[in-house]
């Protein structure tokens, strides 16, 4: 009998190695899973793709919400992922991983003189894989005005944080990683706020930043207006940023209104909050694939001096 037991016993080690090694490498990403397991009641639940249980992932919406993901044909897999409202067409917001790599060369690309798949050269590429159904018929940015302003194509992961490929980068401009933004927010203080962020991409091995960024488009007192009664135009802009350093995690968002005046030269500091903050005012719940112990820590507050927010 105690030689049974024993044998059980080592079946059951056995079967629980096997059942927690293992994972898609390629959508663990740099540094994807926390060092330490714990609990984590509000983490992702895979449904078609196991992307969603990266770090830089927030709650996924569910419903008639994508999870569009963009690969590369390259080392580094992933280039970045997007939900997308197919209700509203719009896109909620755009996640990815900076680390040491990234960086590149490449060039950006240019919808003038690369029209893509859209019929007109002046317009930027649609995802080859949404549906039609599920996006407006032509591209509503351009000639858009708003009170006398004119509206740019917002990246929200920006064409520079994708550089380390011509592929990664022509992908930062497909419409679903746009969203409309005055051009004087998009140039000076969005802008400001993409340089920072690349500032701080970690240069060691295995220290990742995780970046969420996007528009409000939830609530209607968060939407500026829509252009030609369709396509939405955020009121608030944001970022969430999760940086892993020697297997430690902090964390701080942005918060900046999509004004038309250039504020590129204001400290950044002002626009510092909480991702606990920053969840109030989104409803979206940021870096949910933290074990809950490690989330609650770095979500409640921020230090601008660590960050070196001045």
């Amino acid at each position: 009998m105690k030689e049974l037991r024993f044998l059980l016993y080592i079946l059951f080690m056995a079967l629980t190695v096997v059942s927690c090694g293992g994972g898609d490498d390629d959508d663990e990403g740099s540094g994807g899973t926390p060092d330490t397991p714990s609990a984590n009641v509000n983490k992702n639940t895979v449904t078609t793709t196991n992307a969603v249980t990266r770090l830089e992932f927030p709650r996924v919406k569910g419903g008639r919400n994508r999870i569009l993901v963009y690969r590369t044909g390259d080392k580094y897999g992933i280039n970045y992922c997007v939900e997308w409202d197919a209700d509203k067409k719009s896109q909620r917001w755009s996640c990815y991983q900076m680390y040491q790599g990234w960086r590149g060369n490449a060039g950006r690309y240019d919808p003038q003189t690369n029209p893509g798949n859209h019929p007109n050269e002046r317009q930027y590429p649609y995802d080859p894989n949404l549906p039609a159904s599920e996006r407006w018929e032509e591209d509503y940015f351009y000639g858009s005005y708003f009170n006398g302003a004119r509206f740019d194509h917002g990246h929200i992961c920006p064409s520079a944080d994708r550089q380390y490929s011509k592929e990664a980068n022509y992908q930062t401009f497909y419409m679903t990683n746009m969203q409309p933004q005055y051009n004087k927010f998009n140039a000076k203080l969005w802008a400001e706020m993409e340089a920072r962020v690349r500032k701080w991409t970690p240069t060691a091995k295995g220290d990742t930043l995780f970046v969420c960024k996007g528009g409000t488009i939830d609530s209607e007192e968060n939407i500026l207006t829509r252009i030609q009664g369709k396509l939405i135009v955020p009121k608030y802009f944001y970022m969430a940023l999760l940086l892993k350093i020697k297997g430690q995690y902090r964390a701080i968002a942005f918060w900046a209104e999509n004004e038309n005046r250039d504020r590129g030269n204001e400290s950044l500091r002002q626009f510092a909050i909480s991702i606990d903050e920053l969840e109030r005012r989104t409803d979206i719940d940021f870096f949910c694939n933290l074990p809950d112990d490690i989330e609650n820590r770095v979500e409640s507050s921020y230090n601008t001096s660590v960050w070196g927010l001045k």
